[in-house]
């Protein structure tokens, strides 16, 4: 006969050591950089466009909620950015309101920032409260052209 202690004790072991491997998976992905794969044909998107998203500039688009409190982190960390590199635009879109815009564009959570080049297109994209240095260092890419 086995222990039901010992069970328990491995069936928590079990579910903490799980928990902790969400957890760091989760604290890795938020906040970080990633580029966006899409062909080079791949034109402006229609969702963005309806957004007020035009060429010409890079932009940003931080899709937000009003219960959602790194969403105001997340604002301040683009507005202190939007201030040290010239000629990037900053679009704030509620999520509620947009969602088929959200669903579009494969917003699950908020804050997301979408990095839309000077063509329309997205090419880089952030979940959670971004890293304002490299955040400023991916718009200067886009600025100078470079798209990664």
């Amino acid at each position: 006969m086995r222990d039901p202690g010992l069970i328990r004790a491995v069936v928590l072991a079990g579910v903490l050591l799980a928990a902790t491997v969400v957890g760091v998976w989760h604290s890795r992905r938020n906040g970080r950089i990633r580029a966006v794969s899409s062909s080079p044909a791949a034109g402006p998107s229609a969702a963005l466009a309806g957004l007020g998203v035009v060429a010409g500039g890079p932009t940003l688009v931080q899709f937000s909620s009003a219960v959602c409190a790194p969403c105001r982190a997340t604002r301040r960390v683009l507005d202190r950015v939007t201030a040290t590199v010239s000629g990037v635009r900053l679009l704030e879109v509620d999520a509620e309101q947009h969602l088929d815009a959200a669903r579009e564009l494969g917003i699950w959570r908020t804050p997301t920032v979408l990095l839309v080049d000077a063509g329309g297109r997205v090419v880089r994209r952030v979940s959670g409260v971004p890293d304002a240095g490299q955040l400023a260092t991916a718009l200067r890419e886009l600025t100078a052209g470079v798209t990664r």
